[in-house]
């Protein structure tokens, strides 16, 4: 199989770089000066065995692909807010033997959140979510940093809305090669929601940075409490801590990396590179959107949500909220809505 990393960023490059490390082919979709620096010196993965780099096909979109293969497996890796842009661009080109990509290629949903699945399964018969464990950065055009070890990352698999196929057990079992664990399971969904209570954190980390004391990690149990209360409102199930820690164990270890930046996740990444958008609708605001349909009050993750935007629709850095006015704000809201 071919794969075609459609947004060869911090997990999607990761992803690329590692599987192109293990013999698979593996085409990079990226942009701008990122697109430029990989199409002249490749991608160089900042990994715990030191700095690689592969020369690998990069481009803009479909275009110098011409046709698609059979073969291809599309591999979704762009922030859920460009998830629209990209499947109207992928989904109706022809592949090898007749009919479209939308119809015959397998689609990977390699994203944070749950939205993105429910939008690719508009457009595609054949969607796979993943649950994505992979603490990767990406800062500087040509460079992925991905600090884990032994592994590199989990990610479970299945299809979406359930189940499991051979598809997913060889797309799996190429992962598995690549250093990842990558467990097939019927209801992938499952995981997802779990990693949408840790997501909702994101926000305070672009807002604020890295938790660092008492204040922040009590701020983030109150704003993940609202994500619990909501899911089962909803009725939606999800990993529970103890599961998901049996899950990763000690699988994987985070190493400092030299000439790696430091900083925080997807969402404090998004403001460091000045993108002008963040993933904050999609993650807390999925859950003020379920709060809204189930009758629950979710003012901290409505909160966060509307100060992300901001700091990203202003181009504030990343970081530079201290998290005293944060939680005072917190309060704030949570005081005229109790």
């Amino acid at each position: 199989m071919r794969y075609v990393i459609i947004g060869a960023g911090a997990v999607g490059g990761t992803v690329g770089g590692r599987l192109a490390q293990a013999g698979r082919e593996v085409v990079l979709v990226a942009r701008g000066k990122h697109l430029a620096a990989l199409a002249g010196h490749g991608l160089r993965l900042r990994v715990p065995e030191g700095e690689l780099t592969y020369r690998l096909p990069a481009v803009d979109g479909p275009g110098p692909l011409g046709e698609l293969r059979a073969d291809d497996v599309l591999v979704l890796a762009v922030k859920t807010q460009d998830t629209v842009s990209a499947l109207q661009t992928w989904a109706e080109l022809p592949v090898t033997g007749g009919g479209t990509a939308a119809e015959r290629l397998p689609l990977v949903c390699l994203q944070n959140g749950v939205e993105s699945g429910r939008l690719a399964l508009r457009r595609f018969r054949r969607v796979y979510g993943v649950c994505v464990w992979l603490p990767s950065t990406f800062v500087e055009p040509g460079v992925v940093s991905a600090a884990g070890s032994p592994l590199t990352g989990i990610l479970h698999l299945g299809r979406l809305p359930h189940g499991t196929d051979d598809t997913a057990r060889r797309i799996a079992a190429d992962l598995a090669g690549a250093r990842f664990e990558a467990p097939v399971v019927p209801d992938v969904a499952r995981w997802q929601y779990a990693k949408l209570l840790w997501n909702l954190g994101t926000a305070f980390e672009a807002l604020c940075g890295p938790a660092a004391d008492d204040a922040a990690h009590a701020l983030l149990a109150r704003v993940r409490a609202e994500g619990e209360a909501v899911l089962d409102a909803a009725g939606i199930a999800h990993a529970d801590a103890g599961e998901q820690r049996a899950a990763r164990g000690d699988k994987v270890t985070l190493v400092p990396l030299d000439g790696a930046p430091r900083g925080g996740g997807s969402s404090w990444q998004s403001l460091a590179r000045g993108t002008g958008t963040i993933e904050a609708d999609y993650l807390n605001g999925e859950i003020a959107l379920l709060g809204r349909l189930h009758g629950v009050a979710t003012p901290l993750n409505e909160l966060l949500q509307s100060l992300a935007n901001r700091f990203a629709r202003e181009g504030r850095a990343a970081g530079s909220m201290p998290v005293g006015e944060l939680v005072r704000r917190a309060d704030a809201v949570a005081r005229r809505t109790g």
